[in-house]
């Protein structure tokens, strides 16, 4: 279990430290999509602090359930503009989002419940 929150935590520090960045290629897909780059940024802060929360055991399931529920507008922006590939990966660590926050719920009620 502790394999999947490493990657998934690498992979939403990489891609919110591209959107923090101003990378290139970050500009052009957000402009491409119509959205403003206000909101580049914004992702970019959640995704960093999500990769965080998702290495700190007290919050790894609250942060995959939180990402998991921000990568919904991904898989829709994806499918909007016919972009597979990229819905494939998004597909892909949405699942393994999902998968951890279940399989550590237990946790979520937890953090609730204090």
């Amino acid at each position: 279990m502790n394999i999947i929150r490493i990657i998934l935590s690498i992979i939403f520090l990489l891609s919110g430290g591209a959107k923090l960045a101003s990378l290139q290629f970050e500009i052009l897909a957000f402009e491409r999509w119509g959205y403003p780059l206000w909101f580049m940024y914004f992702i970019g802060v959640v995704e960093v602090v999500g990769g965080i929360c998702l290495m700190l055991n007290w919050l790894a399931a609250l942060a995959s359930a939180g990402l998991a529920a921000m990568m919904v507008g991904a898989l829709v922006t994806h499918i909007k503009f016919n972009e597979w590939g990229m819905l494939a990966v998004a597909t892909t660590i949405f699942i393994m989002l999902v998968f951890f926050a279940v399989r550590n719920n237990q946790d979520i009620f937890k953090f609730f419940k204090k």
